[in-house]
């Protein structure tokens, strides 16, 4: 990333490649929303899932390929933006913290810059997720559909409890993605740095971006993925469930699950991490140099 790049900029560029991202790994955000949600199962009986593999296969059965991309146009709808918001906000702050020094930041400025951004997505993050979640643990195979896409599920939500309904879990998606943002911006831009010669060819550059764009989606979500599995948990739960909200869910998991379980999904969310995230900042990085060309003044 340049950083001599405008926020602005940034802004377009990371709405493009949040397209790139959902459309390489909703499947296995699917695949990984499921196995955190599932119910546990009584003494003696069989769990829903018993893994990544298992998951994709019955969904597949039961449903079809569909199924692997269902709640996508919540995410497909809010995330150009989302991703936008992100990226400016890192542009943003990388802007804030730098200001007239010449200086290439450091890996701790990386951070802080990328945290900052974390703050900006949660007003379009948080009800994307609440509704996306309550799609995707719909069971197919001729089971009863409550939500008929995401707008009849948006509907439904305000009519039960109102905005606050819609925006459940914003706390926990606040509490994921400060951190892992951070990490995320961070790795990206150390990875590149590690991999990009100064004379390297523009098939190197690239080739570059995409693993650091992999690595840093890994970074992300080693960072971010207890408070996932606790906002997923919170987010797709009936009503009255948890009154105190995450510390209920964290206090509950604890008790029946014990600590691994805030890292249930965890292989799905690695197998996704990597390609969707290097197709995000191949997209980005893309984005970019385009405007570079088209407006350099920009």
């Amino acid at each position: 990333m340049s950083e001599n790049s405008s926020p602005f900029k940034y802004f377009i560029s990371g709405g493009f490649g949040g397209v790139c991202t959902v459309l390489a790994g909703h499947p296995m955000d699917t695949i990984k929303v499921r196995l955190q949600t599932m119910p546990l199962p009584a003494p003696g009986e069989t769990p829903l899932y018993t893994g990544t593999w298992d998951c994709c296969k019955k969904t597949i059965q039961k449903e079809g390929f569909r199924g692997l991309y269902k709640g996508m146009s919540a995410p497909l709808t809010g995330v150009a933006p989302i991703f936008a918001i992100s990226f400016f906000g890192f542009g943003l702050g990388k802007k804030l913290i730098k200001g007239d020094s010449e200086a290439p930041l450091t890996k701790t400025e990386l951070f802080a810059a990328g945290a900052f951004s974390g703050i900006f997505t949660t007003s379009i993050m948080a009800p994307g997720e609440r509704i996306k979640c309550l799609l995707q643990i719909q069971q197919g195979g001729g089971a009863p559909q409550k939500y008929n896409g995401m707008v009849d599920c948006a509907r439904q939500l305000y009519a039960e409890g109102g905005i606050r309904s819609i925006y459940k879990g914003s706390v926990a998606t606040i509490l994921r993605d400060v951190p892992a943002s951070g990490m995320y911006f961070m790795t990206y831009e150390l990875v590149k740095e590690v991999l990009v010669p100064q004379d390297a060819s523009n098939k190197v550059k690239m080739f570059a971006t995409m693993v650091a764009g992999g690595c840093a989606g890994i970074a992300n979500w080693l960072v971010g993925m207890p408070a996932d599995v606790l906002k997923s948990r919170l987010q797709t739960a009936p009503e009255g469930t948890y009154p105190n909200g995450m510390r209920d869910v964290f206090k509950q998991l604890l008790e029946k699950e014990g600590p691994i379980a805030l890292y249930k999904g965890v292989t799905p969310v690695m197998i996704r991490a990597f390609p969707a995230n290097a197709a995000c900042f191949a997209g980005f990085e893309l984005a970019v140099s385009v405007l570079n060309w088209i407006a350099p003044g920009l």
